[in-house]
């Protein structure tokens, strides 16, 4: 059986803001729901904290450092945003006679839209703000970043016209008989977090914990992490200066969390839920906040790196499954989706396939089990190229920073990333471990940085400073 897709995606989403982790008083009910009928992927990670390469990644299953497409191509030097006529598993669903329709952000060319890498039609974002423009000409928000409340109803809200809209979708293509696909790709919780009245009401400033990471005076770490605190004019912010700005993210995530639920109603409404494939995942996280940092650039935390990601479909994927393995969202789900439709995989996929078929449903596969690290990269732009290479383990990460301090982590000790080890003796076996480990994953990943003697020779030979001197 060939399922439709509802594949979900929000942009900088961070796995402790959903309310299942119970890490912080945000409230993601219906995604909380969907989790419990179907698969967690508990220990997910993007490939890359960026939005535009991360999104090209899902839809080729290809590392950005492979395709070249390194960074936005909206911000800083241009480089060519991906070929329409790259592999895209969308294009093959459209093959097999799927119908299809892409929704809300897009950011992967700026030339050619989602109709060029398969998709049937596509309602974009400035949709919205047309139809917006005529219901609410006098309605306006001041685009500050760090957010403010949105005077419309939550019904009229971007969050809830783009849920409605695709609910449209989905009722109209389940009546058609064929199998569909819907990507809905919203733009929250990315900054400026703009909930409505009705959501923000419900996270008042003073009932905002700290972040437990909160305290980092970022002592022996890069220079540009201080550098980030100037750049974004935060670096005396108090956490009475953040803690409004925080009600606000977890706002607009509980108010997304609202629009999912109204896609997934739908879902029950046309009666395709038995024979829906339903994924939510986001392209990275956020650091709001958290080391005392704005937005996601240049640096490898798990705020940023580590993300959400659900996978249900009922009678195929067992209910309330935690799936620990590490996982990379948008390398993983292109070859898995290719193993759940049969559509060819994806040239190169430098990811796997989370499941295998059995004749109870489906299993996480052998080769997720085993998968032992996660490499995650940067590569730079917004405030000046910086090209990061992380790996990371169970019990350790470690960012190498070819033109600065690198940066270790004893993830078991120190869970918030707060103390870098780098340079303390008791960590030298396991440094140079990770250093081989990252420039062996590099190597077989085709990524050209480590392909000259100076690079290798950092990782191999250990050829770094261990602080700033």
């Amino acid at each position: 059986m060939k399922p439709s897709i509802l594949l979900i995606v929000s942009d900088q989403h961070r796995l402790d803001c959903v309310g299942a982790s119970g890490s912080y008083p945000v409230s993601t009910p219906r995604l909380d729901a969907l989790a419990a009928q179907g698969a967690t992927f508990s220990s997910a990670y993007t490939p890359i904290p960026l939005c535009t390469p991360a999104r090209q990644s899902l839809l080729t299953g290809r590392r950005p450092e492979t395709t070249g497409n390194l960074w936005n191509y909206d911000l800083g030097p241009r480089i060519p945003a991906l070929d329409p006529a790259s592999y895209s598993w969308p294009r093959e669903l459209q093959k097999l006679g799927y119908r299809s329709r892409y929704l809300g952000k897009w950011h992967v060319n700026p030339d050619h839209d989602p109709t060029d890498f398969g998709y049937d039609d596509w309602v974009p974002l400035d949709a919205y703000d047309r139809w917006r423009a005529q219901q609410y000409p006098d309605s306006s928000l001041l685009e500050d970043w760090f957010g403010e409340v949105d005077p419309v109803p939550t019904a009229d809200s971007r969050t809830h016209w783009f849920a409605d809209q695709t609910a449209d979708f989905i009722r109209e293509a389940t009546a058609s008989g064929q199998p569909w696909h819907a990507r809905l790709d919203f733009l929250e919780p990315h900054l400026p977090c703009q909930p409505t009245a009705e959501f923000a009401d419900r996270f008042p400033v003073d009932a905002i914990p700290q972040w437990r990471d909160f305290e980092d005076p970022l002592e022996r770490k890069p220079y540009i992490q201080r550098q980030q605190l100037l750049n974004w004019g935060v670096e005396d912010y108090t956490w009475e200066d953040w803690a409004p700005i925080v009600a606000r993210y977890y706002a607009v995530i509980a108010q997304l969390d609202d629009a999912i639920g109204r896609v997934l109603d739908a879902v029950d409404e046309a009666g395709a839920a038995a024979d829906t494939l339903v994924v939510y995942t986001t392209d990275h996280g956020d650091m709001c906040g958290s080391h005392g940092m704005m937005d996601k650039h240049y640096v490898m935390y798990d705020n940023v790196v580590r993300v959400p990601m659900i996978m249900s479909w009922p009678g195929m994927i067992a209910e309330g499954n935690v799936i620990d393995g590490f996982a990379y969202n948008t390398l993983d789900l292109p070859p898995t989706i290719s193993t759940l439709t049969g559509i060819p995989a994806p040239p190169g996929a430098q990811g796997l396939a989370l499941f295998d078929h059995v004749d109870t449903g489906l299993i996480p596969t052998a080769a997720l089990e085993a998968r032992e690290q996660v490499v995650s990269t940067y590569n730079g732009q917004q405030f000046g190229l910086f090209i990061q290479r992380m790996i990371r383990t169970r019990s350790w990460k470690y960012v190498w920073n070819p033109t600065d301090v690198d940066e270790l982590y004893n993830l078991d000790d120190d869970p918030e990333e707060l103390v870098n080890r780098i340079g303390d003796d008791s960590s030298t076996r396991i440094l140079a471990d990770l250093r081989k480990r990252l420039y062996e994953q590099l190597l077989h990943d085709e990524d050209s940085f480590v392909e000259n003697e100076w690079m290798a020779r950092q990782l191999l030979t250990g050829r770094k400073l261990p602080t700033r001197t």
